[in-house]
């Protein structure tokens, strides 16, 4: 019964991203994609958006080298940008520890995230996560949802999957899973744990999830 959580503003965030992401796509296409460009796109993986802003910029979809190309400058970026004694991710300690908990306690769970592979693997080490989780990044052609699919292929239920977007919540609902909210931006009747929530607090809501389940 894997337990999917995404990453960024779930588990800690990079401030400032989307800046680095669009500065990424400057540099490899010669022009910077405006702020509106990019909160226009539909979807919600790297692979999504920048296939959907190459297919504006350019007239055709993305790639699969592009998206290679795209996936090693953005983590040359990151590794530049949040290196030792650089800026610093921000860490929810509680959901992290809360995570990192269950797995070592032999609950399966996954990182579900839209960032590319190697970006994903980059992040979640920045942030503690154990380097036994597995992680299903941003791959070509999938959506969010897909990549649950994924990760959950061949397990028995009941499953969970926890964000703290609109984008997280509509992933969860196509794949019929049951949602755990972190934070203010997805509202509903569903569980909501604030991100400086402490471990005890997200397993005690995860034991109770399952039992309804």
């Amino acid at each position: 019964m894997p337990l999917c959580f995404d990453l960024d503003g779930t588990l800690g965030h990079f401030s400032g991203g989307y800046v680095l992401l669009r500065e990424v796509l400057g540099e490899l296409w010669g022009r910077v994609p405006t702020e509106a460009e990019l909160r226009s796109c539909q979807g919600s993986t790297d692979w999504e958006i920048v296939d959907e802003l190459h297919g504006g910029r350019f007239g055709r979809g993305l790639p699969m080298e592009g998206y290679q190309a795209f996936e090693t400058a953005c983590l040359l970026r990151f590794e530049r940008e949040f290196a030792p004694g650089a800026r610093s991710a921000v860490v929810y300690e509680g959901m992290v520890a809360g995570l990192n908990s269950l797995h070592r306690q032999g609950q399966p769970v996954a990182l579900v995230s839209g960032n590319a592979p190697r970006v994903l693997t980059f992040k979640a080490q920045a942030l503690g996560v154990d380097p036994g989780i597995p992680l299903w990044g941003s791959r070509p052609g999938h959506s969010r949802a897909d990549l649950i699919r994924l990760a959950l292929e061949g397990c028995a239920g009941p499953h969970l999957y926890a964000g703290d977007r609109p984008h997280d919540l509509h992933a969860a609902r196509e794949m019929g899973l049951p949602f755990l909210g972190v934070g203010p931006c997805v509202p509903g009747d569903h569980p909501i744990l604030e991100p400086e929530a402490h471990a005890h607090v997200l397993l005690s809501t995860v034991e109770q999830l399952l039992k309804r389940l």
